[in-house]
């Protein structure tokens, strides 16, 4: 979020100056670091978490992934847009074509399954999804869904072969490479935050240089949180009313990765199925083709993990204990009494084995063998606790942008910060922080001419023609066809 907010709007108006800082001594090796995501360019297609299964049997309802679909366009439109003028270069290195699956199994989540379909391939955005019951047909999309199952099995699969996988920490890299190159901008890394205060209208900002000691204070008229799970300290130094109540709840996170050639080589997909009982939605399974360095990788999970730290580099044992204000003391307390389930998964998840793991993946790949899986760290996440109505706390798993009263300051909220949606989120905080940027007839064609996408609704099927032309050309560019 950080890194597309800084390059958009120095796109929009290059007389802005604007100054980065990372605590970490690397850029973006926090939740953008490519291990420490699935990489899915999220556009709807397979993450059936998007689209509940309705509890009286009616059909499902498909709005949010049509929805989520035209978002992630807008952010592929700007990446194409920073390919072509230069901004970045070898999309190779950030996004790959990666066919798309859903899979289940059981009479249940087959019906699920096909009801799901129904209304997806009834829309000009999903027109070429594919849905099937036939273990040969699966096993033509993804071999190792199907070899060692039982052929009696009843499973069903939807393929669509649009997808993408993303390093969005080789993507942040390039566009905060770009952005300090560009005239009154730089990015520090090895800065932390230590002091944020208001100062008039804006904000005055003392960083860090870890390595030396040495800080430094700027004054800048607007600040961007994108700190992920280090968001929450920052808005409680600043003293934020907005923030008031605001708790965060850290879950650390492992993958199960396979390095070995021959498996890698078989299977050329992102495979999600359901999640498990009292998992968030956050932890849905999956087993996933990953495009890193320039080396493929399988990756299979996610399996949570206790900690209280929010951030893996810098971060602290610390980092919850001292997150608990007399202001978010009650919230934090309501989300333990009510959401007992999470507390029970995330214990757990904590004491598998690899036994318990390879049980896990057995579903989605019959056939696997623990000896040619490791387990690696995936990072944290800090699921944002907010008071609802002034009376109970709910645990939000989605992405959420907090803006202060007088629009001076926005932070990004929640443990699945938008990645694949992050232009469309940009957008959001430049409407209500920059709105002469977007404005009027001159804001809408400076949009247009780089997120060619925005400000018309292709949802609508008299649009369908015009928005696979856009899209066409924008994959070309970024080398996806």
């Amino acid at each position: 979020m950080s890194a597309n907010l800084g390059a958009l709007l120095k796109r929009l108006d290059p007389k802005l100056r604007i100054q980065v800082y990372e605590a970490a001594p690397e850029l973006a090796f926090e939740s953008s670091n490519g291990w420490n995501n699935a990489g899915t360019g999220h556009a709807g297609i397979c993450e059936v978490s998007y689209t509940p299964k309705p509890a009286d049997g009616s059909p499902v309802k498909v709005q949010k992934v049509i929805d989520i679909f035209q978002e992630f366009e807008q952010t592929l439109q700007f990446w194409a847009h920073a390919v072509e003028t230069g901004m970045i270069d070898n999309p190779k290195e950030f996004i790959n074509p990666v066919q798309h699956i859903s899979f289940v199994d059981g009479e249940d989540q087959v019906k699920f399954l096909k009801s799901r379909y129904d209304g997806m391939k009834a829309h000009h955005f999903f027109a070429s999804m594919e849905f099937t019951t036939d273990h040969a047909k699966v096993g033509s999309w993804a071999p190792l869904l199907t070899e060692g199952r039982d052929p009696g099995q009843l499973i069903a699969a939807t393929k669509m072969d649009g997808g993408t996988d993303i390093n969005f920490g080789a993507l942040c890299r390039k566009l905060l490479t770009w952005l300090a190159n560009q005239d009154g901008c730089a990015v520090a890394a090895g800065n932390k935050v230590v002091g944020l205060t208001k100062a008039g209208s804006g904000w005055s900002v003392t960083a860090r240089e870890l390595k030396t000691g040495q800080e430094r204070t700027v004054n800048a008229k607007f600040v961007f949180v994108g700190a992920g799970g280090g968001s929450l300290p920052l808005l409680q130094m600043a003293g934020l009313p907005e923030a008031k109540g605001l708790g965060g709840f850290p879950i650390g996170g492992h993958w199960l990765v396979c390095d070995d050639p021959a498996i890698v080589a078989r299977h050329q997909a992102k495979v999600y199925g359901q999640n498990l009982p009292e998992a968030p939605t956050m932890a849905v399974p999956h087993l996933d083709t990953r495009i890193l360095d320039g080396k493929k990788t399988l990756l299979f999970g996610p399996f949570a993990a206790w900690t209280t730290r929010f951030l893996h580099r810098t971060g602290s044992w610390t980092d919850l204990p001292c997150s608990v204000k007399p202001h978010n003391l009650m919230t934090l307390l309501k989300i333990a009494a009510t959401n007992f389930p999470l507390v029970k998964y995330l214990l757990q998840q904590g004491t598998q084995s690899m036994v318990d793991r390879m049980r896990v993946m057995h579903i989605f790949y019959p056939n696997a063998q623990a000896k040619d899986w490791k387990l690696v760290d995936g990072g944290i996440r800090v699921q944002a606790i907010k008071k609802t109505d002034g009376e109970a706390g709910i645990v939000h798993f989605g992405t959420e942008v907090l803006t202060s009263a007088d629009k001076s300051m926005s932070a990004l909220l929640g443990a699945s910060p938008g990645a694949s949606v992050c232009v469309n989120i940009t957008m959001e905080v430049l409407k209500t922080s920059f709105p002469h940027l977007v404005s009027g007839e001159e804001g809408k064609k400076r949009i247009e001419a780089i997120i060619p996408t925005y400000g018309t609704d292709y949802r609508k099927p008299e649009n369908a023609a015009r928005f696979n032309e856009l899209a066409t050309v924008a994959r070309k560019k970024l080398k996806l066809i």
